[in-house]
Protein backbone atom coordinates (compact mmCIF):
# COMPACT_ATOMS: atom_id res chain seq x y z
CA UNK A 1 0.00 0.00 0.00
CA UNK A 2 1.62 3.06 -0.98
CA UNK A 3 1.98 6.11 1.56
CA UNK A 4 -0.26 8.38 0.35
CA UNK A 5 -3.24 5.71 0.75
CA UNK A 6 -1.93 4.93 4.29
CA UNK A 7 -1.66 8.60 4.81
CA UNK A 8 -5.40 9.23 2.95
CA UNK A 9 -6.29 6.68 5.41
CA UNK A 10 -5.39 8.41 8.39
CA UNK A 11 -6.31 11.68 7.53
CA UNK A 12 -9.95 10.04 6.82
CA UNK A 13 -9.50 8.43 10.89
CA UNK A 14 -9.29 11.78 12.29
CA UNK A 15 -11.98 13.43 10.46
CA UNK A 16 -14.65 10.37 11.84
CA UNK A 17 -13.25 10.74 15.32
CA UNK A 18 -13.86 14.66 15.73
CA UNK A 19 -16.77 13.87 14.61
CA UNK A 20 -17.67 11.35 17.05
CA UNK A 21 -16.23 13.82 19.83
CA UNK A 22 -18.07 16.89 18.69
CA UNK A 23 -21.34 14.82 18.64
CA UNK A 24 -21.18 13.52 22.43
CA UNK A 25 -20.20 17.08 23.41
CA UNK A 26 -23.55 18.28 22.13
CA UNK A 27 -25.41 15.36 23.11
CA UNK A 28 -23.42 16.06 26.64
CA UNK A 29 -24.18 19.76 26.65
CA UNK A 30 -28.13 18.82 25.60
CA UNK A 31 -28.42 16.24 28.60
CA UNK A 32 -27.27 18.60 30.96
CA UNK A 33 -29.46 21.74 29.90
CA UNK A 34 -32.70 19.04 30.06
CA UNK A 35 -31.95 18.82 33.63
CA UNK A 36 -31.07 22.22 34.72
CA UNK A 37 -33.94 23.70 33.00
CA UNK A 38 -37.44 24.06 35.50
CA UNK A 39 -40.45 22.19 33.45
CA UNK A 40 -43.57 24.08 34.59
CA UNK A 41 -47.29 22.32 34.35
CA UNK A 42 -49.82 24.10 33.05
CA UNK A 43 -52.60 21.92 34.72
CA UNK A 44 -53.10 23.04 37.91
CA UNK A 45 -52.41 20.94 40.90
CA UNK A 46 -56.47 19.93 41.27
CA UNK A 47 -57.23 19.07 37.70
CA UNK A 48 -54.70 15.68 37.88
CA UNK A 49 -55.77 12.44 39.05
CA UNK A 50 -52.65 11.59 41.24
CA UNK A 51 -52.36 15.35 43.06
CA UNK A 52 -55.95 16.27 44.32
CA UNK A 53 -55.83 19.30 46.31
CA UNK A 54 -54.14 19.39 49.52
CA UNK A 55 -56.60 20.11 52.42
CA UNK A 56 -55.88 22.55 55.30
CA UNK A 57 -53.75 20.78 57.02
CA UNK A 58 -53.91 19.33 60.79
CA UNK A 59 -52.57 17.23 62.87
CA UNK A 60 -54.16 14.65 65.72
CA UNK A 61 -53.57 17.71 68.49
CA UNK A 62 -53.74 20.58 66.23
CA UNK A 63 -54.18 22.44 63.17
CA UNK A 64 -51.07 22.49 61.18
CA UNK A 65 -48.30 26.09 62.10
CA UNK A 66 -49.94 26.88 65.39
CA UNK A 67 -49.06 30.54 65.06
CA UNK A 68 -46.12 30.50 67.19
CA UNK A 69 -44.18 27.78 65.78
CA UNK A 70 -43.58 26.68 62.01
CA UNK A 71 -43.05 30.45 60.57
CA UNK A 72 -40.77 30.79 57.60
CA UNK A 73 -40.26 33.94 55.37
CA UNK A 74 -41.82 33.63 51.63
CA UNK A 75 -39.16 33.43 49.21
CA UNK A 76 -41.42 33.80 46.15
CA UNK A 77 -44.00 35.81 44.47
CA UNK A 78 -43.42 38.84 46.37
CA UNK A 79 -44.18 41.33 43.78
CA UNK A 80 -46.20 43.93 44.93
CA UNK A 81 -48.84 45.77 42.41
CA UNK A 82 -50.42 47.70 45.86
CA UNK A 83 -48.65 50.39 47.02
CA UNK A 84 -50.31 50.09 50.07
CA UNK A 85 -48.95 46.35 50.82
CA UNK A 86 -45.05 47.43 50.09
CA UNK A 87 -44.29 47.87 53.80
CA UNK A 88 -46.44 44.90 55.32
CA UNK A 89 -45.13 41.98 56.78
CA UNK A 90 -45.05 38.80 54.56
CA UNK A 91 -43.78 36.28 56.68
CA UNK A 92 -45.84 33.08 56.13
CA UNK A 93 -47.70 31.98 59.23
CA UNK A 94 -49.66 28.37 59.28
CA UNK A 95 -52.72 29.07 60.85
CA UNK A 96 -52.65 26.43 64.10
CA UNK A 97 -55.31 25.93 67.13
CA UNK A 98 -54.62 23.76 69.63
CA UNK A 99 -57.57 21.61 70.52
CA UNK A 100 -58.56 21.24 74.28
CA UNK A 101 -61.54 18.76 75.33
CA UNK A 102 -62.58 21.10 78.11
CA UNK A 103 -64.73 22.85 76.28
CA UNK A 104 -63.50 26.38 76.53
CA UNK A 105 -62.22 28.16 73.12
CA UNK A 106 -58.61 27.77 72.52
CA UNK A 107 -56.34 30.26 73.45
CA UNK A 108 -54.36 32.68 70.31
CA UNK A 109 -51.67 34.89 71.44
CA UNK A 110 -52.63 38.63 71.21
CA UNK A 111 -50.25 39.54 68.40
CA UNK A 112 -52.33 37.23 66.31
CA UNK A 113 -56.04 38.52 67.22
CA UNK A 114 -54.73 41.75 67.12
CA UNK A 115 -53.23 41.19 63.37
CA UNK A 116 -56.63 39.68 62.68
CA UNK A 117 -59.04 42.05 64.21
CA UNK A 118 -57.33 44.85 61.96
CA UNK A 119 -58.12 43.59 58.85
CA UNK A 120 -61.67 41.64 59.96
CA UNK A 121 -60.31 38.42 59.40
CA UNK A 122 -62.66 35.65 61.86
CA UNK A 123 -61.84 32.23 63.66
CA UNK A 124 -63.96 31.79 66.29
CA UNK A 125 -67.23 33.88 67.72
CA UNK A 126 -68.70 34.89 70.73
CA UNK A 127 -67.20 32.90 74.19
CA UNK A 128 -70.40 34.25 75.71
CA UNK A 129 -72.84 32.40 73.67
CA UNK A 130 -73.33 28.74 72.65
CA UNK A 131 -72.85 29.34 69.16
CA UNK A 132 -71.68 27.20 66.18
CA UNK A 133 -71.18 27.70 62.67
CA UNK A 134 -70.53 24.98 60.29
CA UNK A 135 -68.27 25.17 57.72
CA UNK A 136 -67.13 22.66 54.91
CA UNK A 137 -64.03 23.17 52.23
CA UNK A 138 -64.52 21.37 48.93
CA UNK A 139 -61.58 21.21 46.44
CA UNK A 140 -63.17 18.12 44.80
CA UNK A 141 -65.70 15.97 44.77
CA UNK A 142 -65.87 12.96 46.55
CA UNK A 143 -69.78 12.11 46.20
CA UNK A 144 -70.91 12.80 49.39
CA UNK A 145 -71.54 16.30 49.23
CA UNK A 146 -75.75 15.72 47.66
CA UNK A 147 -75.97 13.77 51.60
CA UNK A 148 -74.31 16.85 53.37
CA UNK A 149 -76.73 19.04 52.15
CA UNK A 150 -79.62 16.79 52.25
CA UNK A 151 -78.78 16.17 55.97
CA UNK A 152 -78.41 20.74 56.53
CA UNK A 153 -81.56 20.92 55.06
CA UNK A 154 -83.63 18.04 57.37
CA UNK A 155 -81.84 19.53 60.17
CA UNK A 156 -82.63 23.06 59.03
CA UNK A 157 -79.24 24.09 59.67
CA UNK A 158 -77.20 26.76 57.33
CA UNK A 159 -73.60 26.39 56.34
CA UNK A 160 -70.65 27.98 54.63
CA UNK A 161 -68.73 25.67 51.50
CA UNK A 162 -65.43 26.90 50.20
CA UNK A 163 -65.22 25.91 46.86
CA UNK A 164 -61.73 26.23 44.19
CA UNK A 165 -62.43 27.09 40.67
CA UNK A 166 -62.05 23.42 39.61
CA UNK A 167 -64.94 22.63 42.01
CA UNK A 168 -67.64 25.19 40.60
CA UNK A 169 -66.56 24.01 36.92
CA UNK A 170 -66.92 20.46 37.28
CA UNK A 171 -69.93 20.61 40.41
CA UNK A 172 -71.90 23.61 38.71
CA UNK A 173 -75.56 21.83 40.07
CA UNK A 174 -74.06 21.47 43.48
CA UNK A 175 -72.58 24.84 43.99
CA UNK A 176 -76.02 26.16 42.51
CA UNK A 177 -77.69 23.97 44.91
CA UNK A 178 -75.58 25.37 47.98
CA UNK A 179 -76.77 28.78 46.80
CA UNK A 180 -80.21 28.02 46.59
CA UNK A 181 -80.91 26.42 49.74
CA UNK A 182 -79.25 29.15 51.30
CA UNK A 183 -75.91 28.44 52.56
CA UNK A 184 -72.87 30.88 51.90
CA UNK A 185 -70.29 29.83 48.75
CA UNK A 186 -67.12 31.44 49.73
CA UNK A 187 -63.99 31.40 48.01
CA UNK A 188 -61.21 29.16 48.44
CA UNK A 189 -59.17 30.27 45.45
CA UNK A 190 -58.23 29.10 41.54
CA UNK A 191 -55.68 27.22 42.32
CA UNK A 192 -54.92 26.54 45.76
CA UNK A 193 -51.43 28.37 45.76
CA UNK A 194 -50.28 29.59 49.29
CA UNK A 195 -51.10 32.96 49.09
CA UNK A 196 -48.08 34.59 50.44
CA UNK A 197 -46.04 33.21 47.53
CA UNK A 198 -47.81 35.12 44.79
CA UNK A 199 -48.24 38.69 44.27
CA UNK A 200 -50.88 41.12 45.02
CA UNK A 201 -52.10 40.89 41.44
CA UNK A 202 -52.00 37.41 41.36
CA UNK A 203 -54.01 36.86 44.51
CA UNK A 204 -56.31 39.22 42.71
CA UNK A 205 -56.95 36.67 39.97
CA UNK A 206 -56.92 33.77 41.98
CA UNK A 207 -60.05 35.56 43.50
CA UNK A 208 -62.14 37.26 40.52
CA UNK A 209 -61.72 34.41 38.44
CA UNK A 210 -63.90 31.95 40.99
CA UNK A 211 -66.16 34.55 41.85
CA UNK A 212 -66.97 35.52 38.18
CA UNK A 213 -67.71 31.62 37.70
CA UNK A 214 -69.99 31.53 40.71
CA UNK A 215 -71.66 35.09 39.57
CA UNK A 216 -72.29 33.52 36.04
CA UNK A 217 -73.77 30.44 37.78
CA UNK A 218 -76.24 31.94 40.49
CA UNK A 219 -76.26 35.49 39.96
CA UNK A 220 -74.67 36.54 43.49
CA UNK A 221 -71.43 37.78 45.16
CA UNK A 222 -68.73 36.35 47.11
CA UNK A 223 -67.10 38.23 50.18
CA UNK A 224 -65.63 35.24 52.79
CA UNK A 225 -62.81 33.53 51.81
CA UNK A 226 -60.68 30.43 53.30
CA UNK A 227 -57.23 30.59 52.61
CA UNK A 228 -55.40 27.83 50.96
CA UNK A 229 -53.97 25.18 53.68
CA UNK A 230 -54.42 28.52 56.11
CA UNK A 231 -51.47 30.11 55.12
CA UNK A 232 -51.50 34.08 55.41
CA UNK A 233 -49.38 37.02 56.06
CA UNK A 234 -50.50 40.54 56.84
CA UNK A 235 -49.62 41.50 53.48
CA UNK A 236 -52.38 38.39 51.98
CA UNK A 237 -54.77 39.96 54.73
CA UNK A 238 -54.76 43.43 53.84
CA UNK A 239 -54.42 42.80 49.79
CA UNK A 240 -57.96 40.72 50.27
CA UNK A 241 -59.87 42.70 52.72
CA UNK A 242 -59.15 45.42 49.91
CA UNK A 243 -60.98 43.12 47.69
CA UNK A 244 -63.79 43.19 49.49
CA UNK A 245 -63.10 39.40 51.62
CA UNK A 246 -63.72 38.81 55.02
CA UNK A 247 -60.96 35.70 56.05
CA UNK A 248 -62.57 33.02 57.13
CA UNK A 249 -60.21 30.35 59.74
CA UNK A 250 -61.32 27.96 62.21
CA UNK A 251 -61.27 26.85 65.53
CA UNK A 252 -62.47 23.36 65.33
CA UNK A 253 -60.96 21.02 62.68
CA UNK A 254 -60.36 17.18 62.61
CA UNK A 255 -57.70 15.08 60.29
CA UNK A 256 -60.63 14.29 58.02
CA UNK A 257 -59.64 13.73 54.79
CA UNK A 258 -58.33 10.45 54.96
CA UNK A 259 -60.41 7.69 56.68
CA UNK A 260 -60.90 7.80 60.02
CA UNK A 261 -59.23 4.41 61.83
CA UNK A 262 -62.38 4.60 64.13
CA UNK A 263 -64.90 5.71 61.05
CA UNK A 264 -67.87 8.28 61.94
CA UNK A 265 -68.04 7.48 65.54
CA UNK A 266 -64.41 8.89 65.29
CA UNK A 267 -65.33 11.79 64.24
CA UNK A 268 -68.54 12.36 65.91
CA UNK A 269 -66.40 12.37 69.22
CA UNK A 270 -64.12 14.30 67.74
CA UNK A 271 -66.29 17.44 67.26
CA UNK A 272 -68.40 16.69 70.04
CA UNK A 273 -65.21 16.72 72.31
CA UNK A 274 -63.91 19.92 71.41
CA UNK A 275 -66.97 21.80 71.08
CA UNK A 276 -67.02 25.21 72.52
CA UNK A 277 -68.87 28.12 72.15
CA UNK A 278 -68.49 30.16 69.35
CA UNK A 279 -66.99 27.20 67.06
CA UNK A 280 -66.07 28.05 64.17
CA UNK A 281 -65.85 24.54 62.56
CA UNK A 282 -63.62 23.63 59.50
CA UNK A 283 -64.87 19.88 58.19
CA UNK A 284 -63.57 18.61 54.62
CA UNK A 285 -66.55 17.41 52.57
CA UNK A 286 -64.39 14.95 50.88
CA UNK A 287 -64.59 12.66 54.01
CA UNK A 288 -67.07 9.42 54.49
CA UNK A 289 -66.66 9.29 58.55
CA UNK A 290 -67.78 13.22 58.16
CA UNK A 291 -70.96 12.57 56.31
CA UNK A 292 -72.00 9.54 58.38
CA UNK A 293 -71.57 11.47 61.49
CA UNK A 294 -73.10 14.45 60.74
CA UNK A 295 -76.34 13.80 61.59
CA UNK A 296 -75.53 12.75 65.01
CA UNK A 297 -73.55 15.75 65.30
CA UNK A 298 -76.13 18.38 64.67
CA UNK A 299 -78.66 16.98 66.61
CA UNK A 300 -76.81 16.31 69.61
CA UNK A 301 -75.30 19.55 69.71
CA UNK A 302 -78.46 20.91 69.88
CA UNK A 303 -79.53 18.66 72.74
CA UNK A 304 -76.15 20.32 74.51
CA UNK A 305 -78.13 23.65 74.05
CA UNK A 306 -76.17 24.99 70.98
CA UNK A 307 -77.47 26.56 67.88
CA UNK A 308 -75.95 26.84 64.54
CA UNK A 309 -75.85 30.37 62.99
CA UNK A 310 -74.06 31.64 59.42
CA UNK A 311 -70.84 33.44 58.79
CA UNK A 312 -73.32 36.72 58.00
CA UNK A 313 -74.34 36.36 61.89
CA UNK A 314 -70.76 36.09 62.61
CA UNK A 315 -69.55 39.13 61.23
CA UNK A 316 -72.35 41.20 61.91
CA UNK A 317 -71.88 40.30 65.57
CA UNK A 318 -68.40 41.18 65.52
CA UNK A 319 -68.94 44.44 63.54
Amino acid sequence: MSRYVLAGVAVLMVIVAGGFYAGKVYLEAENTRSTTTKVYSSKPAEETTAAKLPPSPVTKNEVKGQPAENVKKSTTGNTRTASTTASLSNVRRGWGIKRNDNHQQPEMPKAIRDTLARYDAYWIGSPGEKVLYLTFDEGYENGYTPKILDILKANNVKAAFFVTGHYVKTQPELVKRMAAEGHIVGNHTMNHPSLPDISDEEIKKELQSVEELFTKLTGKKMKYLRPPKGEYSERTLAVTRQLGYYNIFWSLALVDWVPMPGGPQEAYQSVMDNLHNGAVILLHAVSRDNTEALDRILKDARARGYTFKTLDDLVAKKS
